[in-house]
């Protein structure tokens, strides 16, 4: 289902309302926000060069830690009286990014996130139970609003308590489920330790995903576990443009589409910030249009990805971007090697003896860093084979050797004994800055 006439326009039209609503926001964001006037005036820029979508890149980026500089109100455009309300980042390192919305940002919010999830395959009819954590962090309350905008039946379960999770996925015919795909992959294994299986046994059909990258290996193995015919897509959104709705999956699965109506993206070269032509792959800068509380102009968002203007098979015109790669602030330089956890990810679930569940632990001895990786089994009688586990050692460690061209160390360990996550899950834990 489509949601707006927007996601279907001819690209001309849509590049006539973002070029109209750019010049629009560059001048509010001007007029209001101190600090981004001040990096405007310093890059010698005024609103009035903004004549087209060409002079987008004459503008300069906005960075999260702009959001810290100016914690918690600095970045805003209107006073605490005019808005409805305030969300937050978790603030795991350091002060939390603060965010808020008027009446009018709340509506275009909602009205995206719907979009997203007619895009995932949700209607009116269906039941959904979201296992996001509600409070500051914008993705429940997000998925709970677009969810409610379509006319669904939400359950606001949030995190956690997953035994309770199943209970009403049984007793209230949940159809939908929002949550990270670590933890649904967690929920539906604890289905199938208890005996049932999902696709025959509940009405869980369809799976929005996010807070966190989903690739495909990982999807494979969400179909292997919730079952063939479950539909599984993931969305794309950060609490800094806006919380979930910024893009979603499309039943076809061949990338995210982005709302473009609302937010313009560019793909810039991480490291000299030069704008790169459609295909190749960078860092995703965003531009939100026609926000009143919190306008962003060119925000970097760390995502490394590619954009595609070629139209869909599901009939929308809206460009769509890549699975995310990894990030350009969580790559893991190991002996001058680049290593993104996604590339670790995508090796170890083509590997059927071992599940879904790993651990990533970089140290530093004897002045040289060693990577090891902590991986479940699927069936702990494999523990009772030394041969046989030699043998899976091996195997993953030629397929991580093959994809990242680095050695590394793995230990196989007993299935249910690594940590689970109920939101994002941390596969990463860097002790270099312990060691020598």
């Amino acid at each position: 289902m489509i949601w707006a006439k927007e996601e279907c326009m001819p690209r001309n039209e849509l590049e006539a309302i973002q070029e109209q609503r750019l010049k629009e926001t560059v001048a509010y964001i001007y007029e209001k926000v101190q600090p981004y006037r001040k990096k405007m005036q310093e890059a010698g820029v005024s609103p009035e060069d903004i004549k087209s979508l060409k002079d987008l890149s004459r503008l300069p980026f906005t960075y999260k830690a702009d959001f810290r500089e100016h914690y918690p109100l600095g970045l805003f455009a209107v006073t605490p009286k005019e808005m409805v309300r305030f969300h937050a980042s978790s603030g795991t390192t350091g002060k939390p990014t603060v965010v808020g919305y008027t009446k009018k940002d709340l509506d275009i919010w909602l009205n995206n996130v719907a979009r997203i999830a007619c895009m995932g395959g949700a209607t009116s009819e269906d039941v959904a139970q979201i296992a996001f954590g509600y409070g500051t962090f914008t993705g429940a309350l997000g998925l709970h609003g677009g969810l409610e905008t379509i006319g669904a039946t939400v359950i606001p379960m949030s995190s956690g308590n997953t035994k309770k999770q199943i209970m009403f996925m049984q007793d209230m015919g949940t159809t939908l489920l929002v949550a990270t795909p670590s933890y649904a992959l967690h929920l539906g294994e604890e289905i199938r330790a208890n005996g049932m299986d999902p696709e025959k046994d509940l009405k869980v059909r369809i799976g929005l995903f996010g807070g966190e990258g989903m690739t495909e290996p990982m999807r494979d193995e969400m179909h292997r576990v919730w079952g063939e015919s479950f539909l599984c897509t993931q969305n794309y959104g950060m609490s800094e443009l806006c919380g979930p709705g910024v893009a979603g999956e499309c039943e076809e699965l061949c990338g995210m589409h982005i709302n473009e109506d609302w937010f313009i993206p560019e793909i810039i070269d991480p490291k000299t910030g030069e704008v790169l032509p459609p295909g190749e792959e960078g860092e995703l800068v965003v531009t939100c249009l026609g926000k009143e509380a919190l306008p962003l102009i060119r925000y970097r968002t760390g995502d490394l990805t590619r954009l595609f203007y070629e139209p869909c098979k599901c009939g929308r015109t809206t460009v769509r971007m890549e699975n995310l790669s990894g990030r350009a602030d969580d790559m893991l330089v190991i002996r001058g090697v680049n290593v993104f956890p996604t590339q670790i990810e995508e090796v170890l679930f083509q590997i059927p003896e071992i599940g879904p569940h790993y651990e990533i632990v970089v140290e530093r001895k004897n002045r040289l860093d060693v990577m090891s990786i902590r991986v479940e089994l699927v069936d702990d009688r494999l523990l009772d084979s030394y041969g046989k586990l030699s043998e899976l050692e091996q195997r993953i460690k030629k397929g991580l050797k093959a994809q990242l061209g680095l050695a590394t160390q793995i230990k196989l360990v007993a299935p249910y004994s690594l940590q689970r996550f109920e939101g994002k899950a941390k596969r990463v834990t860097d002790l270099r800055k312990d060691g020598l």
